[in-house]
């Protein structure tokens, strides 16, 4: 059964564990060697070989059955800066005396920069446009050198033209049982400073939206061996904005935070404080709050935070019109629905480009209706494109840039026979490895769940968007179900009628259930398209019953708002 590939994942290591091959039963590796002796050889866990993951009944924990190759290096092609000579120190790694005595102001010795690979030379930074002294932070991955940070006097920072992302420092970790994160180089050469060498950065530090996090993907297998993983960010804004997503990626049950009182980062702690006390900052990190509970000091910065400036604004699309009606958080479910060939899975796809637009959200897709998968892609490109490629765009500068734009951020979830339960887990995955941020179920009725039990319509229905609940709370995803209505009827005028969300198969259940209902409805005669809030569960987030209008533009696959349209009642082009 031994094989090279998995679902796209090249295999490092197959069976890396030494289990029973081909068994769907067996020990866990993770708890069998701790339990009592009788129970040893206990058939704790499940395998998916095909999957090349195991679950442990036992300990209710997740493993992979393999090791994969990083992803990456097969896909895009990096450039590599010049590999140091490690028998001319003074060339690379070697720093001048006045460049060791401004670290030592920061408590930083010089033990600690060759331990870390602090090197010093001249670089032209472009924020300067000239030529400047700095300091060079070596990113190495193993024996080679992938990446390199500059930094000048000015604390002006370039990272090197076209290499790959990777935490700084990153072979620390290794045969550690536990890591800690920080922001900045400087916050590790700290925290080595003060005897946890196993620290690593973040390439390139923290904004609001951290949620594309590269270097994650590229390292992800580091942390597989991680019982515990030390969040030791900077305290501002973007700093917690970080965490947030770290923590979604690399799961709340092994992540603590730590913390620095009065201080930004650990850097200043070490100043203010000494190496002993930055020490028990990462002794005394506090694990993430407790799945289910919650109490007041866990959501006290909310509250504060609501008091001040009341609710929070919903994400938008970036369409006018709609804006002004809908909104969303992420953590819930949007319910599309509308009669067939209106438009539903066209406007789902129009919302996450604009979300992606926006927010860099990426998106998984299971869409056994928009098969082939080739023709789906066209569509999120075109958007993207704003406009139709031709045969002579191919392999051009826009191309190549769209393409790679569409790789990075859409996933397309292929599969023979598309389960819940199956797409969920894929789903889980992708927010690990890629960090998605939607994803589409395109249409539910195709996308079963077939480990329920239950006859009665409305009870499996209830069941159904529960797990999509469960699923999109657990790793702060919005999710899209696209459901089609079983009951349609035309008016006294013949024209189909819109339909609601009691029309969709299990009737009130999705109306009850669902955080948000959209209808897509066509207009043939008029050539519109509207979109129609039916639900919003939050007030704030948009208007029942409220409507948006739009015209379909073939070439792009855009929805244009109708109050953009130049002139009213004029036949636009691609009429």
């Amino acid at each position: 059964m031994q094989t090279t590939e998995i679902n796209g994942f090249l295999i490092d290591e197959f069976n890396q564990h030494k289990l029973e091959e081909g068994k769907k039963q067996g020990i866990c590796p993770n708890c069998s060697t701790d339990r009592k002796p009788k129970n040893v050889k206990a058939k704790c866990a499940s395998y998916d070989w095909e999957r090349g993951l195991g679950t442990c009944h036992n300990c209710n924990t997740s493993f992979q059955l393999h090791t994969y190759q990083r992803k990456g290096a097969s896909e895009k092609v990096y450039i590599r800066p010049t590999q140091p000579n490690p028998e001319v120190p003074d060339e690379d790694f070697g720093i001048s005396d006045k460049v060791a005595e401004w670290f030592k102001t920061r408590g930083i010795s010089a033990h600690t920069l060759n331990d870390c690979k602090v090197g010093e030379g001249t670089e032209w930074m472009p924020q300067t446009g000239k030529n400047e002294n700095t300091i060079k932070f070596n990113y190495f991955m193993g024996d080679q050198l992938i990446n390199v940070k500059y930094r000048d006097g000015r604390k002006n920072f370039k990272l090197y033209k076209g290499a790959e992302k990777v935490f700084y420092n990153i072979n620390s970790i290794v045969g550690y049982d536990y890591c800690v994160i920080t922001e900045g180089e400087m916050d590790v050469l700290a925290f080595h400073e003060a005897g946890i060498p196993n620290t690593i950065s973040v390439p390139n530090g923290a904004t609001l939206n951290s949620n594309n996090l590269d270097y994650l993907d590229n390292c992800i297998d580091y942390f597989e061996d991680k019982d515990k993983v030390i969040l030791a960010v900077d305290s501002d804004e973007a700093g917690q904005a970080l965490q947030s997503e770290l923590v979604r990626r690399l799961g709340a049950e092994v992540c603590y935070l730590a913390s620095f009182d009065d201080c930004k980062d650990a850097n200043e702690y070490l100043q203010k404080h000494g190496k002993e006390k930055l020490s028990e900052r990462i002794a005394k990190a506090r694990p993430v709050p407790l799945e289910n509970v919650t109490t007041f000091n866990d959501i006290e910065n909310e509250i504060t935070d609501f008091v001040r400036n009341g609710f929070k604004k919903g994400f938008q699309v970036g369409l006018s019109n709609f804006d002004e009606i809908f909104s969303t958080y992420t953590g819930q479910f949007i319910t599309v629905t509308g009669i067939p060939s209106s438009g539903k899975s066209d406007f789902v796809d129009q919302m996450v480009v604009g979300y992606n637009r926006n927010y860099g959200w990426k998106t998984a897709f299971a869409s056994p209706e928009n098969a082939p998968t080739y023709l789906h892609a066209h569509k999120l490109m075109r958007k993207t494109w704003e406009g139709m490629p031709t045969a002579e765009d191919i392999h051009g500068d826009k191309w190549n840039q769209i393409a790679d734009h569409c790789n990075t951020n859409y996933f397309h979830i292929d599969m023979e026979r598309y389960t819940l339960e199956s797409v969920l887990r894929k789903g889980a995955e992708l927010v690990k490895r890629k960090g998605i941020k939607c994803l589409v179920i395109d249409p539910f009725n195709k996308v079963r769940d077939i480990d329920s039990k239950l006859e009665d319509v409305n009870r499996y229905t209830m069941e159904y968007l529960s797990k999509i609940e469960i699923f999109a709370k657990k790793y702060d995803v919005l999710v899209f179900v696209v459901a089609h209505p079983t009951k349609m009827y035309k008016d006294k005028d013949g024209k189909m009628e819109e339909p609601t969300m009691y029309n969709i198969k299990g009737g009130g259940e999705w109306y009850d259930a669902s955080y948000h209902g959209i209808l897509v409805h066509r207009d043939y005669e008029a050539k519109t398209v509207k979109a129609k809030v039916l639900k919003v569960k939050f007030q704030n987030l948009g208007e029942n019953g409220a409507e948006a209008h739009f015209k379909w533009e073939p070439r792009s696959g855009c929805f244009i708002p109708h109050e953009q349209l130049n002139v009213a009642g004029e036949k636009m082009p691609w009429e």
